[in-house]
């Protein structure tokens, strides 16, 4: 920045809602958006050597080093099928030769018979039926997957990741608390308070920011009348001012309220104290008192608030047996607020984009062991971390993902509801067992049925309506797999094995 202050929103590279001061000295990101002041600004990066161009190779690179998954139904088909084609010579060697000397034309009737009944479609549909069904399943349930074998996958992670803003908590700031100074005789604090929140309003009413949303939202649910607010002005960097029934009010920044020289009373200042430990942004009102000299009126508090399942999502995963983890770019006392909230285990925070995948990348190499690992996020920034997870997940519900999220990841969360990464895991161990059941049967039928075919008690016919029914077989128990329906209750750690 060259000239000027303002408040920049920089949600759509780091993902975090609030908006943050920037002026002359400090760097904004390409991409973010202005607020109420103006900025001139020199251009440090473009093209290629952007931050956007920056995350855009790294989601590429992750990608490109994803191995892929090898499926058991490949490996049993490659040595199954050329098995059954010499049981099959060797049983027309068998009997035209021993059995029924030079009776070829029997002896080629038999080994038609194994050849028939092994005949692997039962084995070719046992997979393709399953995970059509655990799709549509999926699908119906909001999770949209593009990626099949990330759905075979779910089912091993040992770990999931989650970014914090968009994805643990709603995305936005709320006001989530506000304290008045010392009312005096002629108000109770919870009256003090409501008659500053509903000035700060007046003064905010049609902001564009962010925080001021929020405040005008807060004093709406009042249900009181907001009053006019006259030569409403935004002051750069500081905050609000306006002229409200009389009386210039303030909505401003600790840093103003230190250039106006005004000082909150000690329970203010030790309110304030706690509110910023917890990560929370803070704000001040000011207007004039009785004696009409300017005093601070309030203390106005701001969090993105946590969603409300989000605790009882995590409880789920750790009732799984995984371990869950936020990777976030915010600074510690809000990841560590939000983290304590909803029972996250670890916490990693201030990570910028470009580290995101790293993390993930340590994460799956774990103490020395190879750990599977699920990411779970919505933003530009958590693309690279997306694609260099075993599994990515996308947050797409509620307008809060980003397009290059949900292009990277292997999964999209339809509605933003972190039930659903849960029932995503539970989806994929039954979707395991399902497919397991299905391979069952499906050799069930050639393990019985090849020797008889071989011993002759088959002839081509019987031995196709047998293998017709074994595929009747795979199909149905395939489609039995929709009536499925996750659990709600905590659940034994094994069965997300």
């Amino acid at each position: 920045v060259l000239e000027g202050a303002s408040h920049v929103d920089e949600s759509l590279i780091t993902g975090e809602s609030l908006p943050v001061a920037r002026e002359v000295g400090q760097s904004v990101v390409g991409g973010s958006v202005n607020g109420e002041g103006t900025l001139v600004v020199r251009a440090l990066a473009v093209g290629a050597e952007s931050q956007l161009s920056r995350i855009i190779r790294l989601v590429e690179s992750a990608q490109a080093h994803k191995a892929p998954i090898q499926h058991l139904v490949d490996r049993i088909s490659a040595v199954f099928v050329p098995v059954v084609v010499v049981a099959a010579i060797v049983t027309a060697l068998v009997w035209g030769l021993g059995l029924a000397p030079h009776d070829w034309t029997l002896a080629t009737l038999h080994a038609v018979a194994v050849l028939v009944i092994a005949c692997p479609c039962a084995l070719g549909l046992a997979t393709p039926a399953t995970l059509m069904v655990g799709t549509g399943l999926a699908a119906s349930r909001g999770i949209l997957v593009r990626d099949i074998q990330a759905l075979e996958t779910l089912r091993d992670v040992g770990v999931v990741a989650f970014d914090k803003t968009g994805t643990l908590t709603r995305g936005r700031p709320e006001m989530v608390g506000v304290w008045a100074a010392s009312a005096g005789a002629s108000a109770t604090p919870q009256e003090a308070a409501s008659q500053a929140l509903v000035l700060a309003a007046a003064v905010q009413s049609g902001s564009a920011h962010p925080l001021g949303r929020a405040v005008e939202e807060a004093a709406r649910q009042l249900g009181q009348p907001l009053p006019p607010a006259q030569d409403v002005r935004a002051v750069p960097g500081r905050g609000t001012e306006g002229m409200v029934q009389g009386q210039r009010v303030r909505v401003c920044s600790h840093r103003w309220l230190q250039e106006l020289g005004l000082s909150p009373d000690s329970g203010l200042q030790a309110l304030a104290q706690r509110q910023s430990e917890q990560g929370h942004s803070l704000a001040w009102v000011v207007a004039a008192d009785a004696s009409g000299a300017q005093t601070v009126r309030a203390l106005l508090s701001f969090a993105d608030t946590v969603k409300p399942e989000a605790a009882a999502a995590v409880a789920q995963l750790h009732a799984l047996g995984l371990r869950t983890i936020m990777i976030s770019g915010d600074h510690p006392q809000a990841a560590h607020a939000v983290a304590a909230a909803v029972g996250i285990d670890n916490v990693m925070a201030q990570v910028l984009p470009e580290d995101k995948a790293a993390a993930v990348t340590a994460l799956k190499l774990g103490a020395g062991a190879q750990v599977r690992v699920a990411m779970v996020g919505d933003g530009i920034n958590d693309a690279p971390a997306l694609a260099a997870a075993d599994v990515g997940i996308a947050m797409g519900g509620d307008g809060s993902g980003t397009d290059v999220a949900m292009e990277t990841a292997d999964m999209t969360l339809l509605r933003g509801d972190v039930g659903l990464v849960v029932q995503a895991v539970q989806l994929s161990a039954a979707l395991h067992r399902k497919l397991r059941q299905n391979l069952f049967w499906a050799f069930a039928y050639n393990v019985v049925g090849i020797p008889l075919a071989a011993a002759g008690m088959l002839s081509p016919v019987v031995a196709a309506a047998a293998m017709a029914l074994s595929s009747v077989s795979v199909v149905t128990n395939a489609l039995l797999f929709r009536r499925w329906q996750p659990r709600t209750a905590a659940a034994p750690a094994s069965a997300a094995r």
